[in-house]
C-alpha cells in the first residue's frame, strides 16, 4: 500500500494549476450513455473515481478513446443494460449515476448498492422516490443485494426531492431530458458540478431552464446529439491548495482556479483571518495571512456549519479544520450532513491540535497550535487531503498512509506539492 512521506514546516512558493472537477466528470461521463453520438470531454481528471466510472460504462458496452491524457471521446452508440462489477461498485458513490440514464436510454439497469467514502449512511430513498415519480419501477433484492431499475414509459412530473441530494438531482436530470413531456424538480441541489452537466446536456440539444436554482425546469426530448464540453477546474482542489499556501506560510498562484464558485468559501475563510486575491481565472494566496478568528457579536464564539449550495459545503469542511488549528482563536465547527466527517480529529490531536470533539457532529477548534510529525492513515478522500495539508505545516516528518484514498480524488496532488516546493514522496 502506497504511502506519502512529507517532511513539514516548508513555505510553499510557485504557480499551480488543479485537474478538472471530479464531481463534474463522473455525471458528465454517465450523460454520455443517453446519445448514440459522440461526445467529447476535455480536461478529464486522471483519477481512481474517474476510471473506475469509465470501467463501469465500458462493461456497458460504450467505447472510449483517448485523443489525449485528458481529452476522452466517447460513444454510446450500442448501450446493454449489462450487470455491473459489485466490486467497481462498491468503491465509487458514482456508480449510482447509470441509474438515471440506464432506464431512460435502455429501459432498465441491475445495480450493486453503491460505495464511496465511509462518512455516515448516503441515502439512496431520494434517487428512487424521484425515479419512480417518473414512472420507473425500482426493486431492492436482499438475496441478491442488487438495485432492479425497469420501465416501460417514462413520463414529465413535478417532483418535489425530499432532499437536496446532488447525485439524486444529477440522476433525475439525466433521466428526464429524453422523457417525454415537462418535468420541473424543485429543491434540487445546485453546485457547480450540477450546472456543468446541465450545461452540456444543454450542448447536447437537452432544453434545461432555471440552471444554477433550486427549480429545475425540463422539457423533454426526443433524443441528443453529440459535441464538445470542457469539465471546469475541481474547486475542491482548489481550496485545498489555498489550505496548503496557508498553514506553511506559503504564496501561490493558482491558474484557471474558476474563483465565480468560491464566494461563499472566501467568506468563510476570511472568518479563519484567511484572505486571496483574485486576478482574471487565477488565485493569488499571499504569504501573510491575518490568521485571527472573526469572533460573533458580543465576542461570541462562531459557529461554521456546512449547508448546500451555494453555501459552505461538507466537502471542505476537513481543509477548514485544519487551517483553523493555525488560527487564533476559538471556532465550532458543525456537519450535520455525516455522522462521521469529524472522525479523522483524532490524527490532529495526536498531532497537538487542540480539538474537542463535542459529538459526531461538531467540534470546537482553539488555535493556532503548533502541529507535529506523525503517522498517520487516511480514512476517507477530503480528510486524508486534510492530513496532508497537517503534514506540511507540521514540525518533523510524518508518514501517511492508504494514500490511495486521496488518489481517488485528487489527481497526482503529490507531484504539484513538489513542484510548489514541498517535501513529500510516494513510497
Amino acid at each position: 500500500m502506497d504511502k506519502f512521506v512529507i517532511q513539514g514546516g516548508i513555505p510553499l512558493k510557485g504557480e499551480v494549476t488543479p485537474a478538472g472537477n471530479k464531481n463534474a466528470a463522473l455525471p458528465l461521463l454517465a450523460a454520455c450513455t443517453l446519445t448514440s453520438e459522440p461526445v467529447i470531454l476535455h480536461n478529464v481528471p486522471r483519477i481512481k473515481d474517474v476510471l473506475s466510472m469509465r470501467a463501469l460504462i465500458e462493461s456497458l458496452g460504450v467505447k472510449f478513446e483517448e485523443i489525449n491524457e485528458h481529452t476522452w471521446k466517447i460513444q454510446a452508440s450500442d448501450v446493454r443494460p449489462a450487470d455491473l462489477d459489485p466490486n467497481l461498485c462498491r468503491s465509487i458513490r458514482a456508480s449510482i449515476l447509470l441509474a438515471g440514464p440506464m432506464v431512460a436510454r435502455a429501459g432498465g439497469l441491475r445495480l450493486p448498492p453503491p460505495g464511496g467514502d465511509v462518512i455516515g449512511r448516503r441515502r439512496v430513498d431520494t434517487h428512487i422516490k424521484a425515479l419512480q415519480a417518473l414512472g420507473a419501477q425500482t426493486v431492492y433484492d436482499r438475496a441478491e443485494k442488487i438495485f432492479q431499475f425497469k420501465a416501460h414509459r417514462l413520463t414529465g412530473a413535478n417532483i418535489l426531492l425530499d432532499e437536496a441530494s446532488v447525485t439524486a438531482t444529477e440522476n433525475i436530470i439525466m433521466a428526464a431530458v429524453t422523457t417525454p413531456g415537462e418535468t420541473v424538480i424543485r429543491n434540487a441541489a445546485s453546485e457547480p458540478h450540477i450546472q456543468e452537466l446541465c450545461l452540456m446536456l444543454n450542448k447536447l440539444g437537452a432544453r434545461i431552464e432555471n440552471i444554477g436554482s433550486n427549480t429545475l425546469h425540463i422539457t423533454g426530448v426526443p433524443q441528443l446529439h453529440g459535441g464538445e464540453f470542457t469539465i471546469g477546474p475541481d474547486y475542491l482542489e482548489v481550496v485545498s491548495f489555498i489550505g496548503a499556501a496557508v498553514v506553511t506560510k506559503g504564496t501561490i498562484r493558482i491558474r484557471k482556479a474558476g474563483p465565480q464558485y468560491l464566494d461563499m468559501i472566501a467568506l468563510v475563510f476570511r472568518r479563519l483571518g484567511v484572505e486571496w486575491q483574485v486576478q482574471g481565472e487565477d488565485i493569488i494566496v499571499p504569504g501573510t495571512q491575518r490568521l485571527e478568528i472573526e469572533p460573533d457579536l458580543g465576542d461570541a464564539i462562531p459557529e461554521i456549519s456546512v449547508m448546500p449550495w451555494p453555501s459552505f459545503p461538507t466537502d471542505l469542511m476537513s481543509i477548514a479544520i485544519v487551517v483553523a488549528t493555525q488560527s487564533k482563536g476559538s471556532v465550532l465547527f458543525h456537519d450535520w450532513m455525516y455522522p462521521s466527517r469529524m472522525f479523522f480529529i483524532d490524527k490532529l490531536v495526536s498531532m497537538g491540535a487542540h480539538i474537542v470533539l463535542c459529538d459526531p457532529h461538531r467540534c470546537i477548534v482553539q488555535g493556532p497550535t503548533t502541529l507535529y510529525g506523525e503517522n498517520l492513515e487516511s480514512p476517507d478522500i477530503r480528510a486524508g487531503m486534510a492530513l496532508v495539508l497537517a503534514a506540511l505545516a507540521a514540525e518533523g516528518q510524518s508518514v501517511i498512509r492508504n494514500i490511495g484514498q486521496v488518489d481517488r480524488g485528487y489527481e497526482r496532488v503529490d507531484q504539484k506539492l513538489r513542484s510548489l516546493g514541498a517535501m513529500i514522496t510516494r513510497q
